[in-house]
């Protein structure tokens, strides 16, 4: 038998806020995080806007010289992760090191860093590129880093999902966790990958929104009006624990992860299944890992990237699922406000679905105008719903054809 596995930490840093409260806040108010890029001159690109997290200060959360030879997507990681940890509890009461593992992933990794050094290279020549270069780019360095901010020393790992990066993340540290392997462990995702490189790479790929005037209705998911999605960044880290380790130390317990289910689409590298059949088996795994039957789900956070082809296959695998169940499910998209966060979107969603269960609150989707005949499912447009929910899943649906799931329950001593 698997162990029983809770979440006793949360953290994020979004381009709502720079920890979890802020970020939940400022959702449940119906904000959007989407403006013109401010980094650099986006006036030349097809989309000149994105999610940016802003004024943040990487010297709250690790020495400033130390923080120079980090890219940001690390940086975003360190905070999230050290914000869930002291959440847990775990700055006071030490667990052994050995039992602790910590599993954080990114979709791109430091890209910003090999652009700024590919300039470096280009006008000083190879002598001048920072002897940290490869260790500020590379996807693994933020769980790293976090597991030697931490102390960490069981299984430190990082997923290479592409959007579905956090969810995976989480997933398999659940996993780690419920056979035993670990006590703890720190899991979810980050990036930071708002740069001309990248914007211009999804640009080619004609995957952004264009609604440059109206930054804040560019992300629309499940709308009609809907054009791509907008890229955002930041990450979000969660503390799983085994319950009989949260027991012992008197942790507050904020939710129970039941299961967790991923399955590929073997189709195409950037579109899904035009019969959403690896969506929906994802979400069929983790129902059935969580031995739980489809008509039990109350709410589903949806991968909802506002691009055409997602919400309306995300929305049949739901459908296909739940069969007329669908139909009374609450299904909402965080992306409509954060834009797409990429590799740590997963884990963000994760933790607004843990905020949904604690809090009896279900954010809504913004930019809700015009209904899509192909997307009607109540997707809570534009107004937070108060609603006691029971039971949810996640969903993550990548680059590639990787798609996952989670399943999470609201804290009760027989939830699962």
């Amino acid at each position: 038998m698997k162990r029983r596995v809770v979440v006793t930490g949360l953290g994020a840093v979004t381009p709502l806020g720079h920890d979890v409260q802020s970020t939940w806040q400022a959702l449940l108010a119906g904000q959007s995080g989407v403006g013109r890029i401010t980094r650099f001159d986006a006036s030349e690109f097809p989309t000149a806007i994105a999610a940016e997290v802003k004024d943040f200060d990487p010297g709250r959360y690790m020495d400033v010289k130390e923080a120079k030879r980090n890219d940001p997507f690390i940086w975003y990681a360190v905070a999230a992760a050290k914000e869930a940890w002291a959440q847990a509890g775990l700055d006071e009461e030490k667990p052994d090191p050995r039992r602790v593992g910590v599993m954080i992933g990114s979709g791109i990794g430091g890209i910003g860093t090999i652009e700024s050094q590919h300039q470096v290279y280009l006008q000083k020549g190879p002598r001048r590129l920072t002897p940290f270069f490869v260790p500020m780019i590379i996807g693994n360095m933020a769980a790293g880093q976090v597991s030697i901010a931490l102390g960490a020393r069981g299984p430190v790992s990082a997923v290479v999902t592409a959007c579905a990066t956090g969810t995976n993340a989480i997933g398999d540290a659940f996993r780690l966790v419920a056979r035993g392997d670990v006590d703890v462990a720190v899991a979810g995702g980050s990036e930071a990958a708002i740069t001309p490189l990248s914007l211009g790479g999804f640009c080619a790929a004609r995957a952004l929104s264009t609604r440059n005037d109206e930054p804040h209705k560019a992300s629309r998911p499940f709308d009609k009006g809907r054009d791509g999605f907008v890229m955002g960044e930041g990450s979000g880290v969660v503390v799983l624990e085994s319950l009989d380790s949260a027991r012992a130390r008197g942790a507050r317990i904020l939710a129970e992860v039941c299961g967790y289910g991923y399955a590929g689409d073997a189709y195409h590298v950037v579109q899904p299944r035009p019969d959403a059949a690896g969506a929906a088996r994802a979400m069929a795994e983790a129902i059935r890992d969580a031995g739980w039957q489809p008509g039990e789900v109350d709410y589903v956070n949806a991968h909802g990237t506002s691009t055409p082809f997602n919400d309306r296959l995300e929305t049949k695998a739901i459908k296909d699922v739940f069969g007329r169940h669908a139909y009374k499910l609450a299904v909402n998209s965080t992306k409509s406000m954060l834009g797409h966060m990429l590799g740590a979107a997963g884990a963000v969603e994760f933790i607004v679905t843990v905020l949904t269960l604690l809090e009896g609150v279900i954010h809504p989707t913004i930019n809700q105008e015009e209904a899509d005949p192909d997307c009607d499912l109540d997707y809570v447009p534009n107004v937070l719903r108060r609603q006691r929910v029971r039971k949810a899943i996640s969903n993550s649906l990548g680059f590639g054809g990787h798609n996952a799931t989670l399943a999470v329950a609201r804290w009760e001593e027989q939830q699962c």
